[in-house]
């Protein structure tokens, strides 16, 4: 058994993967950047090595400082987690070569899984369907263009080395095609340094299905049954459970089936995850399902077959590395239960969500019923050179019914502040019909929007509950000594005042300190209340005349969500502008941004030029309101 382990990752994961090396008795070895010198991961590790600059480019995805690290403390393997380094085959490579143990896939099985094109025409020729398209190595755009007319729209471009939904664009029209060509391009570039692209037919009622597979060196290659991940916007996951709702038996059997022999045509060692993509239109159907991808490594959302299935993998990945035959046989395996994950981002539904940085001034994670995987604690900083995920939140359930319930009364309670979060969003997704229902795919987020996003003021009750705990405060009342305080009945023979005036955002009110008593809790933070509601926080200060509430930002003015490179402006100062057309693009956390006028008028100021670097809430442009 390996006795000593580095983990060549960060945040969630690496606390993941310690939790269990530690529980198996394993040293672990932690690296950091400079960002991340004070993290969680590194305080939780037996030894912690830094690596470098905040950029992943010059610290974690470093192989050569990694492998030094690794050598330096003694550790015997490395984990690679997901993301950064754990598809690299190179890296894979250059671990052995050091003398190390590579806790994944084999080099041979990420290169033939690594590349979708070539990954695609394998798994054909193992009798694994795949989804029509295009994998040619003419890369021209009038190739791809021709191809994709001849496929019939609306058709998918995929970054050939993509993954996390980067690299991705649904084009619907011809017309639209090069744009969206040359977009999809960049990003690929920028995420993956390759920017070859594959074409495929996009399917009008998709659902996401995967499988979680398993090998080991002793040929043995065994099933954990499928994961839904269909809720996703821009192709990336937000919430995921297991099993997937409306499977029956023989179709889960097909595509479990499938899955290993995908598997085994590679000789899979280690974790890994086989993706179809389902044509739900008329229910899931084995003659509708086919391969989209394999990623060789665990996966984000590897909590909730681990839930169902009662196996811990990253024990599974660290015995199997160590030579140990998987620990059950196919048919020790069974499904029980329901499970679901929910992703916490540091993002802003209400702004396209466009993620969101900053310090955790408050952060507050129910525990308990829930499972929940994260790799920060209050007081840390979500920055922007990673990615803004703060937390995992799981649970697990006799049914599927009763596991949506249980999720969205702890995302209600969960409390982050000044970072936006799409907890309220991830709450109206839980207990919107049609997700209790099944009735999903990956174009619900998109279909449902406006029903999903979270009310972007307070309900009366928190109005009152925040002028009544800031009218209680000033008076010296109570000390919440910045816990979370249950507000209680407030006497006003102790406060000075009968109405106090409170903001939040850009809108102020007056409340009757009178009128009724509060019914929720808050937390005070100095001078300002947070108080979640439905998974929203709202943040109050005691109005004054003359003064702003947070957040106010001038009418018109279009400001850098993040700190960013501007990729292109698409306008010049004086131009007329549409409600919704497109101004400039920016590329923040490797990932494009497109910041549109928010009404028609005038762009009566532009800061913003093509290749320049912006700080987050620079002023990179102003529309002037068209006359009525």
């Amino acid at each position: 058994m390996i006795r000593s382990l580095l983990i060549a990752n960060r945040g969630e994961i690496a606390c993941r993967i310690i939790r269990t090396a530690r529980a198996m008795g394993i040293r672990t070895v932690a690296v950091y950047s400079d960002a991340d010198a004070g993290a969680l991961h590194a305080a939780q590790a037996d030894e912690a090595v830094h690596i470098g600059p905040s950029p992943a480019r010059e610290s974690y995805l470093v192989g050569e400082k990694i492998i030094a690290a690794a050598k330096a403390t003694g550790a015997e393997a490395i984990h690679p987690g997901y993301g950064f380094l754990s598809e690299n085959a190179e890296f894979a490579e250059a671990v052995a070569a050091a003398g190390l143990i590579w806790v994944g896939a084999t080099p041979h099985s990420i290169r033939a899984m690594g590349l979708k094109d070539a990954a695609k025409t394998l798994m054909a020729e193992a009798g694994v369907p795949v989804t029509p398209g295009y994998l040619g190595a003419d890369q021209s755009p009038e190739r791809l263009k021709a191809e994709a007319d001849a496929i019939g729209y609306p058709v998918l471009i995929k970054a050939v080395a993509g993954g996390g939904g980067k690299g991705m664009r649904r084009v619907d029209a011809s017309a639209d095609f090069l744009d969206a060509l040359a977009s999809c391009q960049r990003e690929a570039a920028a995420s993956f340094g390759d920017d070859r692209v594959l074409i495929e037919k996009y399917v009008l009622s998709p659902r996401h299905i995967e499988v979680q597979v398993f090998g080991d060196t002793h040929g043995n290659v065994v099933h954990l049954f499928e994961r839904d991940c269909s809720l996703q916007r821009r192709h990336q996951k937000v919430i995921e459970e297991a099993p997937a709702p409306g499977m029956d038996e023989a179709t889960r059997q097909a595509i479990c089936a499938a899955a290993v022999r995908a598997a085994k045509a590679v000789d899979y060692v280690g974790a890994g995850t086989i993706e179809f993509i389902a044509d739900a239109s008329e229910g899931l159907s084995a003659d509708r399902i086919w391969f989209m991808e394999m990623n060789t490594r665990l996966q984000v959302e590897h909590p909730v077959t681990e839930e169902i299935t009662g196996v811990d993998l990253v024990e599974w990945q660290l015995r199997v590395a160590s030579g140990e035959p998987l620990p059950k046989r196919q048919d020790e395996l069974s499904i029980d239960g329901h499970a679901i994950e929910a992703r916490l981002y540091a993002e802003n539904p209400a702004s396209g969500f466009l993620p969101s940085t900053g310090a955790l001034s408050v952060l507050d994670l129910p525990h308990g019923a829930l499972r929940v995987e994260t790799g920060v604690v209050e007081g840390d900083a979500v920055t922007p050179f990673y990615d803004p995920m703060i937390a995992k939140l799981v649970v697990h359930a006799a049914d599927r019914e009763a596991a949506i319930e249980l999720l969205a009364d702890e995302v209600e309670g969960v409390g982050v502040w000044p970072v936006a979060t799409n907890a309220g969003f991830i709450v109206r997704a839980l207990r919107h019909p049609g997700f209790g229902s099944g009735a999903i795919d990956t174009g619900f987020i998109a279909a449902h929007l406006d029903d999903l996003l979270p009310a972007s003021e307070p309900s009366e009750a928190v109005w009152t509950a925040a002028a009544h705990t800031l009218a209680w405060a000033e008076s010296d009342i109570t000390a919440s000594g910045g816990a979370w305080a249950e507000i209680g009945p407030i006497r006003l023979n102790a406060a000075p005042r009968s109405r106090l005036t409170v903001a939040t955002g850009t809108t102020h009110r007056d409340v009757d300190l009178l009128a009724g008593e509060p019914e929720t809790a808050g937390r005070l933070v100095d001078d300002t209340l947070v108080i979640v509601e439905a998974g929203s926080a709202f943040a109050f200060t005691r109005w004054r005349a003359g003064g702003t509430g947070a957040g106010a930002a001038a009418d018109g003015a279009i400001l850098a969500p993040m700190p960013g490179r501007v990729l292109s402006v698409e306008v010049a100062a004086g131009d007329a502008v549409t409600k919704g057309q497109k101004l400039l693009t920016l590329e923040a956390m490797k990932m494009e941004h497109t910041l549109t006028a928010p009404f028609a008028g005038t762009v009566a100021e532009l800061n913003a030029v093509a290749g320049g670097q912006v700080q987050v809430e620079a002023l990179l442009a102003r529309i002037e309101r068209a006359e009525p």
